[in-house]
């Protein structure tokens, strides 16, 4: 019996390390299966985060959200509206004529009097100009569309998607300014006009990340949602520390300048339209909207007050026709005119491709700097625009420098240098008493 049960015992035994091996190997292939199973889910979220971002740089938009047709809205009123009627609507065929003989919204956090913190320029970059204790730094691209299409594509990959190959540019100049093409809000009554756009609030924060500090709001889409869309508007970019000039609650602070100091320079920005869809979009006594030039008495008379208040001035204004890369007589009048009144720098908008720049007594001009983060089209010259850089002196006399970017499906990059060389050779040819050099400075031309 005892040799028996020895026996059974001896069995039971051999059974539970049989049982305990087979246990331990399903344990151990469970886990290999598991870190197989990790590994392909990984890779299978790589090649979607890979797709996603290829489908983003190369899908086609929608047909009804493309950049805006020529002509459109070109001071021309709808729904009942009757603007102004101009004087001079014909293209220049050559160039022109060579010419004779308040108080500010906080400035924004992350730049200060000292310079920016980024870590450097890129290399293309370099600032024109005297020493850095001698000028500020100023840097000013085209037409901004956080919405539509655009937005499609930010929230696939990220509301800071557009700013990863120009935030290091954007960053490190004292001031960022942008044409800032719809309003910023969640409500308000879609306008009955051909293109109507709006932006997410959420797109904001990182818009100020990238380095932005400065609006114009003075365009032909600000009240695409009405007066409370632009109403919105000036709260969330109010809310989010970035300065706006161009449009407000009535013409006072519509036509206000927003002057910043920077190094013991103060600089005034006013925003002005040309194109204004309709009579109940213009600012006045108490009605909301954008500052308007197609009568220019008020914005010179503006202009000069502020010269009297800061150091420079820059006008920045919404006209001309639509894929033109010429300006409009009208432009170049209104240009001067600035100029003549005390602006130092005019930089345009609203053409959705670049227009030339023009050398006039001393100060200069960039008559459309054209899109920079835009819905897309298949009009190649939609898609090249430059950063435009300007280092100026307390006396307002400003040394330019283009960096070139192509600029697609929300992403604008810097071109290689033969892209750059051919842009800049295009740019020279439609400019007036200007060149721009291989490096991208912008000299006067002799």
């Amino acid at each position: 019996m005892t040799g028996s049960r020895t026996r059974k015992e001896q069995l039971r035994r051999r059974k539970r390390k049989r049982r305990q091996r087979q246990l331990f190997f399903s344990l151990g292939l469970l886990l290999l299966l598991v870190a197989v199973a990790g590994f392909f889910w990984d890779e299978h979220n790589f090649m979607l985060g890979l797709r996603s971002a290829t489908n983003a740089a190369g899908e086609s938009p929608s047909p009804q959200e493309t950049n805006e047709s020529p002509g459109a809205g070109v001071g021309v009123p709808v729904g009942g509206g009757s603007a102004p009627a101009d004087s001079a609507s014909g293209r220049l065929s050559g160039p022109p004529p060579e010419p004779a003989g308040d108080k500010s919204i906080p400035a924004s956090a992350g730049k200060t009097d000292s310079g920016s913190s980024a870590p450097g320029r890129l290399p293309n970059a370099n600032p024109p100009g005297p020493a850095n204790d001698e000028r500020v730094t100023l840097a000013f691209v085209g037409d901004v569309l956080l919405g539509s299409t655009v937005e499609t594509i930010l929230r696939r990959n990220g509301f800071d998607y557009p700013y990863h190959d120009v935030k290091a540019l954007l960053s490190q100049a004292d001031l960022a300014v942008a044409n800032f093409e719809s309003p910023v809000t969640e409500r308000g009554t879609e306008q009955d006009k051909q293109y109507v756009y709006r932006t997410s609030p959420k797109a904001l924060p990182a818009f100020k990340e990238a380095g932005f500090d400065l609006v114009n709001l003075a365009n032909n889409h600000v009240l695409d949602y009405g007066e409370i869309g632009l109403l919105d508007t000036l709260d969330a970019l109010d809310q989010a520390g970035i300065r706006r000039v161009g449009a407000g609650r009535d013409a006072n602070e519509a036509y206000k300048p927003a002057i910043v100091e920077k190094k013991g320079i103060k600089i005034a920005f006013l925003g002005v339209s040309r194109v204004v869809p309709e009579v109940s979009w213009k600012a006045g006594k108490n009605h909301p909207g954008v500052a308007e030039t197609y009568d220019w008495t008020r914005p010179v008379k503006e202009i000069a007050e502020a010269k009297k208040a800061a150091d420079i001035v820059v006008v920045l204004a919404h006209w001309g026709e639509e894929r033109k890369d010429r300006p409009l007589d009208y432009q170049v009048q209104l240009a001067r005119r600035y100029i003549d009144a005390g602006a130092d720098l005019v930089v345009g908008s609203h053409p959705h491709v670049l227009q030339g720049i023009e050398y006039y007594k001393g100060k200069w001009i960039a008559y459309s700097l054209g899109n920079f983060i835009f819905t897309t089209n298949n009009v190649a010259a939609t898609l090249e625009t430059i950063i435009l850089e300007a280092a100026c002196t307390r006396q307002g006399e400003c040394e330019l420098k283009a960096t070139p970017i192509f600029t697609q499906y929300a992403r604008p990059q810097i071109m290689s240098a033969d892209k750059a060389k051919a842009l800049f050779s295009r740019l020279s040819n439609i400019s007036y008493q200007a060149k721009v050099e291989p490096d991208g400075a912008i000299r006067r031309k002799q």
